[in-house]
């Protein structure tokens, strides 16, 4: 009785049921085989990976692909329940080599049975399968972004996401698909949120002005208004939300939706190879944002503005002037030092990222702290007179340094790096600030010469 190992994939992304995926296609993959009095082993079935993944880069696949290279791999021959689920674009032409080179049939229902590799007419059908998967990928695709464009154009529909700040989600009716109204699902609609609404509208009134980004986020930082991640938490878990930085004003700034017209399609999915030198290894899906132009907006308003479409084509044009005016504030810099761990690793106690720094000579590993000139509440304070500056409000102490390169960790950083700690290194810090400004002051009030009683001659009134 020959055994079969069964191969299949299901996608999560519409909404499948992996089960009853799984299911049909096992039971097309039986059908085929039993008359032959097959029976199967084993199962190698990837759920929740796109179709356009090659085999490499699918678990369950490149188990089965590992399997193939084992003698005792306790199957005689494939079988596959659906090539358009399991194939595509010229998958099989990559992958049947191996099936081949390892002498494992693989059965197809399409086929009525083993792949025959010097059939062409097997070949054919196969490639056309593959094409056909890539096809109906590729229409689904296309459909789904004119629905969504016509939607947020003619209709003005809110298509999802996070609303921004300044706005608040409310119902705005059944869904007007029966099936999904069925389930309970309705559309929404922005509304204003009377807590932060008065902040958008500040925010660009301060712009136009002539405010900086900075300057904006300083002042709504000192009169103690939450960040956009510190006012809804919720959805901000990953961020500290202390205090307002420049990209969040750029980010408000920036949002066309201000202006009571719902605006779709400011950024896309792009497609990139993984390895340019081996394109079987397939592509990875990028956010790329798309230029002012290609963007989809509602012929009509759809919710209460915040602002008019003209101080929101002012903002624009001052942020373009300030571009074309003004030097970029962080340009690369190129280092002559190079680090084996750069952009690599994080901290598994403060989850930043770790950084090289070079000291007395060798390149060392800490925790990133945040860009000072990003975050309001990271600028330096005065502390009541003018020749001293307090430590910069807000920002994480360097509580730990990894050693360098080729030593291990330090006993005392994991220590140190609790979070139970951080608070008292915090206020040691703070103390040790206040006794070095406090002897400073000291110091700047004693007199500019002090003569010395054994180095100066006027300290010595004895007659010689």
């Amino acid at each position: 009785m020959p055994r079969f190992a069964f191969a299949g994939r299901c996608s999560t992304e519409d909404l499948q049921d992996p089960e009853t995926s799984r299911n049909w296609q096992l039971t097309r993959a039986r059908a085929l085989i039993e008359p032959a009095g097959g029976e199967i082993v084993a199962e190698y079935f990837d759920s929740g990976h796109s179709r356009a993944l090659p085999w490499k880069r699918r678990p369950q696949a490149a188990a089965l692909l590992t399997a193939l290279r084992d003698p005792r791999r306790g199957f005689d021959a494939v079988v596959i329940g659906e090539p358009q689920r399991t194939f595509y674009g010229n998958q099989f032409g990559n992958t049947f080599p191996l099936f081949t080179h390892f002498n494992v049939p693989l059965w197809v229902p399409e086929i009525g049975g083993p792949i025959d590799p010097d059939n062409e007419v097997h070949d054919l059908v196969m490639s056309v399968f593959g094409g056909m998967s890539k096809g109906e990928r590729n229409r689904i695709k296309i459909r789904v972004r004119t629905a969504m464009a016509s939607q947020a154009k003619i209709e003005g529909r809110y298509l999802g996401g996070r609303p921004p700040y300044g706005y608040r989600l409310t119902e705005a009716g059944p869904h007007p698909n029966p099936a999904k109204a069925a389930d309970g699902k309705r559309l929404h609609r922005l509304e204003p949120d009377p807590v932060t609404a008065p902040v958008v509208v500040r925010i660009f009134t301060e712009y136009l002005r002539g405010t900086g980004r900075y300057a904006i986020a300083e002042r709504l930082t000192r009169d103690g208004i939450p960040c956009p991640s510190a006012h809804d938490r919720a959805r901000n878990p990953h961020r500290d939300g202390h205090a307002w930085s420049k990209g969040a004003v750029r980010a408000i700034l920036a949002n066309p939706r201000y202006t009571g017209h719902e605006v779709w399609n400011k950024q896309r999915k792009q497609e990139i190879l993984l390895d340019i030198d081996d394109v079987t290894l397939g592509h990875r899906t990028q956010q790329i944002w798309n230029t002012p132009d290609q963007w989809v907006w509602s012929t009509q308003p759809v919710h209460e503005p915040l602002i008019s479409k003209t101080t929101f084509t002012r903002a624009q044009a001052r942020r373009h002037d300030r571009r074309q005016h003004h030097p970029a504030e962080r340009s690369p810099r190129a280092t002559p030092r190079t680090y084996a761990l750069r952009g690599l690793i994080r901290c598994s106690l403060c989850d930043r990222k770790i950084q090289g720094t070079f000291n007395h000579g060798h390149p060392h590993y800490r925790c990133r702290y945040r860009y000072p000139y990003e975050y309001a509440g990271h600028a330096a304070i005065p502390t009541g007179n003018n020749h001293s500056l307090a430590r910069p409000r807000g920002r994480p102490p360097h509580h730990h340094r990894l050693r360098p390169e080729t030593e291990p960790i330090p006993r005392g950083t994991r220590r140190r790096c609790q979070p139970r700690n951080r608070r008292r290194m915090d206020q040691q810090s703070r103390g040790r600030q206040r006794r070095r400004t406090a002897t400073a002051h000291h110091r700047r009030r004693r007199p500019a010469h002090r003569p010395h009683r054994r180095t100066d001659p006027r300290h010595d009134q004895r007659p010689r």
